[in-house]
């Protein structure tokens, strides 16, 4: 139109007489054409109704927001799914090609592929074609791809992407996927994808292809449901009487099903054909999250469509897959099952299935991961639906499950424990039982098969872990408090089976179990991350049953105490009960008279029982009631005190008679005492008691028990313990107030006075009162030690106490004794396991306690070192606790730490010379054992070594002065006795010194340790990238770094003598001391301390001896420099510590400069210069390197830290030491 328009204008103009058409409408052509163009276009591509174009390419629009692709539409999500697939399907009407062009695109563009196929690739390629030259198109650099992305984003998308499919076969069911071109060509793509070697290409063609036979299975259902709907039509009409049958209705019914048929048949196909292409071959990939994509599905199929998926030919793919090794692949298997067994009406069709997998779904319950065995449990639990499908066997392996640690689990187990044994049956005997009350009600029986099923199971300290695991699922059972007193309280009707001693136990401990689950709201400890903030209706929960609890045994409570008080596990479990009461119930519901009932029975038990068990928990019962903040307080505190008087009384007549009669004392009189003082102690633990002074008379009986030895080892344990109390009862009204210096000084004398007796009881012949008193030591050490005085306590100062060395000796020595020590010696008819871990138990906490006072620097450090060395002998036992004093230890003070663990090592190795003698079998056990014990403390040290390395160089430097400590007393030509622990220094230089390892190994010579230890700090050269050249070539390049820096190179070296060979002299055996190993040792320079070679004498060496720089020719000065200084030890150490102590400097300015360590060897002259070498070491300290900040630098300058000027000559001597 608007070239006919331009057309006209032309005409008119010439019309007017004007020859040449206006430059203005020329001008206005290819804009006219370019419109008819697009107008064109635009028609032809109906989907670039949602902004896309069907090639896959992004055109550029002016604001360059709108989506371009399926899969940006996809990714975006703003647009409705259905409408997004209505357009697709227009643009397929329209031109096929192109809008599957644009599908293709979309599932290679789903995969984080950044290639396109174009139109011309489509047409004309294979598809294994197309897949390969798309792999080429992926990123390298990132293995991510949308499907694995993190984020809230990449999620949608998976949902999103999913929905497609299933909207894209939805939408098309009815036309498009029987054109027999747009579903074959994508099943072939996605085959093709899903065969591919990219993980990328597998995991999102799999997950599609999935999807894509979920929607066809939905498209079967629905034809299938037609065509029984058809049949039934044609059925109905076909049976009507001839005058009302209508053959036309019949005739396009019969049409109707055939057509539906062959659908049916079409589909049937294309199932097949992504059940048998993909899923066969996916289920078993290598990739688990597409093995359970699979799974995931195929239950889905199984659910949806059961007719055509539920048998045996489907349902073994997820049988063999309940084996699967990652636990999320099984995980998906359950669920699938689970959505089956759910289903009472598919149970027939899964009865095989379940008779071939059933063993490995219950061994499921045991899983290693624990969201696996949940679910596993609940699949048998769904099992349990179908008649005998469960053994007892089958169901005992699941019951023992309630007491599991790991609360899913047991609550998993509690529900099937409810349904297989608390679930009712018969709804008319329920109804009768649901009209009766307390022991005849429905709970009853199910009360007495709870405490069957508990007794059964022998574990009868875990009836908090059983109640827990119920109490999801039966609450109403469990709260069912009437029921359980009556069946306590009440005597059997006849023909009722009566409750056993054993059952009335375990009925108590059930119900004291269910008390405090419901006063407490949260998990027993141990199952469970602690105490969760409770909901508004938990809270509500939590109240009302509080309320109920108290109302119901409030009343019952003293006759329950009544009738079992002579029971003292039965009276310990009741006494429990009132820390759960609402207690201001006994004010405002004016139950008095039922509080005074509860006190009298308590203060009965109290006569009655000796128990600690049983006195602790009226001890406690008394403390919760004479809380300040209910009103029954005085009531409770009047009985308490009358009950104290009275045994105060009673104790003191007792404690007179018996130190009265001393040695003649009889049993009765022991008994009094100690009966007395066992309730006095229970009672002071949770109770102020200090104005009885009870310490008094605790302290006479110790120090009768001290000088006479005849004290009863319970009365001194429990004499201890309530001195004890009493101590730490007075510190605390001292905190709290204002003390005067007379209570200060009152309390310091009773507890310096406490502590002289508690080390002499070290020395008792009883373990226990030793045990007891070692045990009081640490705690009231701990208590008065310097850290009383911290928070603004410095008043406090004259109670702190800091234990003497005597003391720390005996503590010491005390867990030498009594903690190391192998069980089959301290006791060799302790048979009994569970008395051997109780055993070790006490022997932890013992250690426990002393390695507190250690890393508290109560204790000296130094004292450490008898427990660092047993490390290895008792890691089993003691490792954690050992670890945890070391690691503790370095962080209070890493010098100090360094030193304790060399003298741990050098007290393993002195008994070890003591046992063996100066000859040490280097490849013996023992020694082995040492140097794995290094090994181990060497690497607690960290891999940060800017931060440990004063502490390990003080670790060397104290080894290197043992091991040269003492001489040879046959002559200083022979090595020192403990040479050999430089070997055990080797573990502890932080490097992997292999060849070292090996050279030790190899040879055989008296000074191996040290020539190892030397090498282990040369061979570490490769590993640190350590700079070792010849001499020649250090030379020629130090002379460039000195020119550098102002200085004239020196190139003069003194000549070289022959040296012989002798017998038993310093370490000269030449045909020992070669290193073995390809390299040979450079000739060395020095930056300790340069002699001007100018001043020295020249040596002319002797070519036929050994080569200059060699290891022989290094040896051969190394010997005669070493039987020069030979007699004075120290100046061995010396060079040692020097050069130790030089290296780390050097090294610590390489690694703040952030250069490359470059490795020196160093070396000392002999020429007057060592005794001036503490003069002169700040001096050497300070090295002179240019800073290099770059690898090119790096690189230039480390040839240049070998200074020619500093070769020295024949007599020097070597100790290169390296951190």
């Amino acid at each position: 139109m608007l070239i006919s328009i331009c057309i006209t204008l032309c005409r008119d103009s010439s019309n007017d007489g004007q020859g040449d058409t206006p430059l203005f409408l020329i001008s206005l052509f290819p804009f006219f054409f370019f419109c008819q163009a697009a107008s064109k276009k635009a028609r032809r591509s109906p989907v670039d109704k949602g902004g896309r174009r069907p090639n896959g390419v992004a055109h550029q629009n002016g604001e360059g927001t709108d989506p371009s692709t399926l899969f940006e539409v996809v990714k975006q999500g703003k647009s409705a799914m259905q409408s997004v697939i209505d357009d697709w399907i227009e643009a397929y009407k329209q031109d096929r090609d192109l809008a599957l062009l644009d599908l293709i695109n979309f599932f290679i563009h789903c995969s984080g592929c950044k290639g396109t196929v174009r139109i011309e690739m489509f047409r004309n390629m294979q598809n294994a074609e197309i897949i390969r030259k798309m792999t080429e198109e992926f990123d390298e650099d990132s293995g991510d791809y949308p499907l694995t992305m993190a984020g809230p984003q990449w999620k949608k998308f998976r949902y999103n992407f999913c929905e497609f499919i299933m909207v894209l076969i939805r939408q098309c069911q009815y036309s498009i996927i029987y054109d027999e071109y747009m579903m074959d060509t994508v099943i072939s793509l996605l085959t093709g994808l899903s065969d591919s070697q990219v993980r990328a290409f597998r995991h999102t063609s799999t997950l599609a292809a999935m999807k894509l036979m979920t929607a066809l299975v939905n498209v079967a259902l629905n034809l299938s449901i037609n065509q029984d709907n058809t049949q039934r039509q044609y059925e109905a009409e076909r049976n009507k009487v001839a005058g009302k049958r209508a053959n036309e209705k019949l005739e396009l019914l019969l049409e109707k099903r055939k057509e539906l048929q062959e659908n049916q048949d079409e589909i049937e196909n294309m199932m097949n054909s992504i059940f048998k292409g993909i899923f066969v071959h996916r289920y078993r990939d290598a990739i688990a999250e597409i093995r359970a994509i699979c799974i995931e599905e195929i239950g889905v199929w199984m659910k949806l469509y059961s007719d055509a998926f539920l048998n045996d030919s489907y349902l073994k793919y997820v049988g063999w897959t309940l084996h699967d090794r990652q636990g999320e692949v099984r995980l998906k298997c359950l669920k699938a099952l689970q959505t089956l067994y759910t289903n009472r009406e598919l149970f027939p069709k899964l009865e095989l299935f379940t008779n071939r997998f059933k063993d490995r779904i219950v061994s499921m319950t045991l899983d290693k991961e624990y969201d696996v065995a949940v679910e596993a449990i609940r699949l048998v639990t769904l099992i349990l639906g179908s008649e005998d499908a469960l053994s007892n066997d089958d169901c005992e392996n699941v019951y023992h499950l309630v007491y599991s640690a790991h609360r899913p689990v047991a609550v998993a187990a509690g529900e099937f424990l409810h349904r297989k044994l608390f679930s009712r049956h018969d709804p008319q005997a329920e109804e009768a039982l649901a009209k009766r009350r307390g022991r005849n009600s429905p709970n009853g029986n199910l009360i007495r098969m709870l405490v069957l099923f508990f007794l059964e199971s022998e574990l009868h300290e875990h009836a908090a872990y059983l109640v827990d695991s119920l109490w999801d699922s039966s609450q109403e059972l469990l709260k069912d408090w009437d029921c359980m007193v009556e069946l306590l309280l009440e005597d059997p009707v006849q023909g009722e089976e009566v409750l056993g001693d054993r059952h009335e136990s375990a009925l108590i401990e059930l119900m004291v179990c269910t008390i405090r689950q419901a006063a407490e709201a949260h998990p027993p400890v141990g199952r469970g991350t602690g105490k969760r903030v409770l909901t508004a209706k938990e809270k509500k929960t939590q109240i009302d049953d509080k309320n109920r609890l108290t109302e119901h045994l409030i009343v019952a409570l003293p006759m329950l105490l009544s009738k079992y008080q002579a029971d003292s596990e039965k009276v310990a479990n009741l006494l429990q009960v009132p820390l759960y009461f609402d207690l201001e119930v006994y004010s405002s519901g004016r139950m008095e008279k039922h509080l005074d009932a509860l006190l009298k029975q308590i203060r009965v038990v109290v006569e009655k029982h000796a128990e600690m068990e049983v006195l602790e928990a009226c001890s406690k019962t008394y403390s919760i009631l004479c809380s300040e903040e209910y009103t029954i307080m005085n009531r409770v505190d009047i009985a308490r005190s009358q009950l104290i008087d009275e045994l105060m009384d009673r104790f003191a007549h007792s404690v007179e008679d018996l130190l009265q009669e001393g040695d003649e004392a009889d049993d009765d009189d022991i008994y009094n005492v100690l009966s007395t003082l066992k309730k006095l102690t229970a009672f002071h633990n949770a109770h102020d008691l200090t104005k009885w002074d009870l310490f008094k008379n605790c302290y006479r009986l110790l120090k009768m028990g001290i000088e006479q030895g005849s004290m009863p080892e319970q009365i001194a344990v429990q004499a201890l313990q309530c001195s004890h109390y009493s101590i730490l009862w007075q510190l605390v009204k001292i905190t709290e107030g204002c003390p005067s210096k007379d209570d200060l000084v009152a309390l310091r004398r009773v507890v310096k006075s406490f502590l002289a007796v508690c080390q002499q009881c070290l020395s008792n012949v009883n373990t226990p009162v030793k045990e007891q008193a070692f045990m009081l030591l640490c705690d009231l050490l701990m208590i008065f030690s310097h850290q009383l005085v911290t928070g603004g306590r410095e008043a406090l100062q004259p109670l702190v106490f800091n234990p003497d060395s005597t003391l720390q000796n005996e503590l010491l020595n005390f867990v030498l004794d009594h903690v190391f020590i192998d069980q089959d010696d301290e006791n060799q008819s302790m048979e009994d396991e569970a008395n051997k871990i109780e055993a070790l138990h006490k022997r932890r906490n013992l250690l426990a306690a002393f390695c507190k006072l250690i890393i508290y620097d109560i204790v000296d450090m130094p004292a450490a070192a008898d427990i660092f060395k047993q490390y290895m002998k008792y890691y089993n036992d003691y490792g954690d606790i050992i670890k945890e004093t070391l690691s503790k230890a370095r962080h209070m003070d890493k010098i100090q730490c360094a030193k304790t663990l060399i003298l741990s090592l050098q007290q393993l190795f002195n008994e070890l010379i003591q046992d063996q003698g100066p000859n040490l079998d280097r490849t013996s056990s023992h020694v082995s054992g040492i140097k794995e014990l290094a090994r181990r403390f060497a690497l607690t040290f960290g891999l940060d070594q800017i931060k440990t390395r004063e502490a390990v160089a003080t670790l060397h430097k104290d080894g290197i002065e043992f091991a040269f400590k003492i001489p040879n007393p046959k002559g200083p030509e022979y090595p020192p006795p403990n040479l050999a622990f430089l070997e055990v220094l080797l573990q502890k230089t932080l490097c992997g010194c292999f060849m070292c390892v090996y050279f030790v190994q190899q040879r055989e010579d008296v000074w191996l340790p040290l020539i190892a230890y030397r090498n282990s700090l040369l061979t570490g050269g490769d590993d640190d990238r350590l700079s070792v050249t010849t001499g020649a070539s250090s030379t020629s390049k130090a002379s460039t770094v000195r020119s550098k820096r102002g200085r004239p190179p020196q190139h003069k070296r003194r000549p070289e003598g022959r040296i012989k060979n002798s017998e038993g002299s310093w370490v000269m055996r030449n045909d020992t001391l070669q290193t073995p190993g390809a390299l040979h040792t450079p000739q060395l320079t020095s930056t300790v301390l340069r002699e001007n070679p100018r001043q020295a004498a020249d040596h002319i060496p002797d070519q036929d001896s050994s080569e200059p720089g060699s290891e022989p020719d290094y040896m051969h000065k190394y010997v005669i420099k070493f039987k020069k200084l030979m007699p004075d030890y120290k100046t061995t150490v010396l060079v040692f510590i020097v050069s130790l102590k030089l290296v780390i400097s050097f090294r610590r300015g390489l690694m703040e400069d952030d250069a490359e360590p470059i490795f020196e060897d160093v070396m000392m002259s002999s020429r007057g210069q060592l005794e001036d070498m503490n003069e002169e070491f700040e001096d050497t300290m300070v090295i002179d390197l240019p800073a290099s900040r770059n690898r090119r630098e790096r690189a230039e300058l480390r040839p240049d830290f070998f200074d020619s000027t500093a070769i020295m000559e024949d007599d020097a001597v070597s100790a290169p030491l390296r951190y």
